[in-house]
């Protein structure tokens, strides 16, 4: 147990007593024996248990990280010795990858694949990967840990398509792939050392929550507001784009240092602000050319301001610390090499999240392809 192993006994005993607990309600869902623990209550648990921080709102490939592990969290139901659990989708290469023969297929996956977990391992700084999994059985959990890996694309082999999909392995693991979901499972095996955790179900868990409710004062638990406590940014061109084009613009935005009229330094960026988020949310950012401080995910700060014409600029002070930060180490871009939505769609980002933590301090984590479009749909006019 790479990591579980390593925390503090009262943080294991205080998270296998919330596993047990949520477990025992199981029948609030279903009456099969197999615990119900929904993926989400299960991340919330093992971050609260383990005072690791949540990142499974990024949608990248981590869902945890404490110190310098990212950790990959799964939760499954198991029959026997293994269970094959999805662990990416890949739907803006779909058509793409259905064109393409079986080997090609198997390397343009395993390549895709690795890109996000490199894009993520550069973007929360962390030197370990692991992934932490609950197998629920009948009436038990089975806790286990294993690496959480690249694709060893050298080492492919046995590969076997289907109409349906195809299968591969490489040294150390089995994977597959779905067609028409787009979606790239693993096989994972149930270890003789896993931690077997025996759940009680509850035969009657409403009286319980009622028995509960009737003794407290039950508050309405706050939910973020859009436009209050974050807004989403699109790191692509909104003018330049089409509904199934998007564009990151060759001389502005991310790629500002490529425009004409001036000799401009290889670091010359900015995070584009489309005007309407400052129509209906005028007062979520600092006025222009403010200072504020703007967190990055590996716990660095970076001095950022809102800037130029029509406030359209989101920029930092030295200017390259946003590009180094975010084109040299996360991107991997090397200088004067522009920055193109290709790039952007294939570790599986094309947003970035600004959340509010006061007047004078934000959070930026990048956010799904489509994230800006969807909060455009719901939330701005």
């Amino acid at each position: 147990m790479i990591f579980i192993s390593s925390q503090p006994d009262n943080s294991k005993k205080l998270y296998f007593n919330y596993l047990k607990a949520i477990c025992s309600l199981s029948k609030l869902f279903s009456d099969n024996e197999v615990p119900y623990l929904y993926y989400r209550v299960a991340e919330n648990i093992f971050c609260k248990s383990f005072n690791a921080d949540n990142l499974s709102r990024d949608d990248l490939a981590f869902d945890a990280k404490k110190d310098n592990i990212g950790i990959g969290l799964k939760t499954f139901t198991v029959k026997g010795k293994y269970a094959i659990e999805k662990i990416a989708e890949f739907n803006a290469f779909s058509k793409e990858l259905r064109n393409l023969d079986n080997t090609k297929l198997v390397l343009r996956l395993s390549n895709l694949r690795n890109e996000r977990i490199k894009f993520a391992i550069r973007t929360y700084g962390v030197e370990n990967s692991i992934y932490h999994c609950i197998a629920r059985g009948k009436k038990i959990l089975k806790i286990f840990e294993t690496d959480y890996e690249l694709i060893d694309e050298n080492k492919i082999r046995n590969i076997k398509s289907s109409i349906a999909g195809i299968q591969f392995n490489d040294i150390k693991n089995e994977y597959s792939f779905n067609f028409s979901k787009s979606t790239l499972f693993k096989k994972f095996e149930i270890p003789t050392n896993s931690i077997d955790l025996p759940i009680q179900i509850l035969e009657d868990p409403y009286e319980l929550i009622l028995t509960l409710f009737r003794k407290i004062d039950i508050k309405q638990p706050t939910s973020e507001v859009p436009g209050e406590d974050y807004i989403i940014l699109p790191l692509y061109s909104l003018r330049e784009s089409k509904k199934n084009n998007k564009v990151v613009a060759e001389k502005s935005g991310l790629n500002q240092w490529n425009a004409g009229g001036r000799k401009r330094d290889s670091g010359e960026v900015y995070i584009p602000i489309p005007i309407q988020i400052h129509k209906n949310f005028p007062n979520f950012l600092p006025p222009r050319d403010k200072s504020f401080n703007l967190h990055i995910p590996t716990g660095e700060i970076l001095n950022a301001k809102v800037c130029q014409e029509n406030s359209k600029a989101l920029m930092t002070n030295p200017n390259n610390a946003l590009s180094d930060w975010l084109l040299r180490k996360v991107l991997k871009l090397k200088e004067d090499e522009l920055l193109t939505y290709e790039k952007l769609k294939i570790i599986g980002i094309d947003s970035v999240r600004i959340t509010k933590i006061d007047k004078n301090n934000f959070n930026i984590d990048f956010t799904k392809i489509d994230g800006f479009d969807e909060f455009q749909e719901n939330y701005l006019e």
